[in-house]
């Protein structure tokens, strides 16, 4: 019997890889890895490894869940070292609570490798600091693409409209009307700071700075697509300062 190791990726900037991760990466005899994943961390596995995609993108599944954690038993099972690759932090949207469940309930040796988040991470590369003692005290951290079945129906966006000074939305550029939508009808300020950053920490990063009531028009302007982060605040105001645009992103 093998072991399980959910490693986070990180956002994409291979520099931002952890020890402990590109080390299990080094050894690992399977690895099965996400679709944000980038290339340059994928570079980093064990040639001799086996690689198997198992990437979820907007209506393009490369595995359903089921499989993919039926897979990682089948593996464990084989194998000393499996890795389950994820982009960013597996507990942070992704699914890592979920798949380390099904392993424990069925007999796998797991443990979690934290990963940096993206909406920690794109925020600090686009010069846009999640808390300042000027203008945030508190973020919350909210997914903009629900599943379905869940156990709850919805997001409650009015209450998180009020519920922290920054508010970062994951997946949220499909449905990014209606959000804006809910926090107007909540009370925010049509001229409330909103930042999308996209392919986050990446050397194709870029974002998109406006204001709640123009930021849908913008987005049609310019086929702003997904991946990317939303941050919504006063914070968003430092970008002009702190953004660096001259800065190169570092590689590792």
């Amino acid at each position: 019997m093998g072991k399980v190791y959910l490693v986070g990726a990180g956002p994409g900037d291979p520099g931002l890889m952890t020890l402990k991760g590109k080390g299990l990466l080094a050894c690992a005899d399977v690895v099965i890895y996400d679709a944000l994943v980038s290339p340059e961390v994928l570079e980093m596995i064990n040639p001799a490894a086996e690689q198997i995609n198992a990437g979820k993108r907007m209506g393009r599944h490369s595995l359903l869940q089921e499989v993919t954690t039926q897979l990682l038993i089948e593996k464990a099972e084989d194998h000393a070292i499996v890795v389950r690759l994820k982009g960013g932090d597996p507990f942070i949207f992704g699914r890592g609570g979920e798949e380390m469940a099904e392993l424990v309930a069925a007999g796998i040796p797991v443990e979690v490798v934290p990963g940096i988040t993206s909406g920690i991470a794109a925020a600090a590369y686009a010069g846009i600091p999640l808390t300042h003692r000027l203008y945030s005290s508190s973020v919350t951290f909210v997914t903009g693409h629900e599943s379905a079945g869940k156990y709850k129906p919805q997001v409650n966006w009015q209450a998180i409209a009020h519920g922290s000074e920054t508010i970062v939305i994951y997946m949220g550029i499909h449905n990014l009307p209606y959000i804006v939508e809910q926090f107007t009808l909540a009370g925010l300020s049509l001229d409330t700071p909103i930042a999308l950053v996209r392919w986050g920490t990446r050397p194709e990063q870029e974002e998109l700075i406006g204001e709640l009531g123009t930021i849908i028009k913008q987005v049609e302007e310019k086929g702003f697509l997904a991946p990317a982060i939303a941050i919504i605040g006063s914070v968003v105001k430092l970008h002009g300062i702190l953004s660096g645009k001259e800065r190169k992103l570092n590689k590792y």
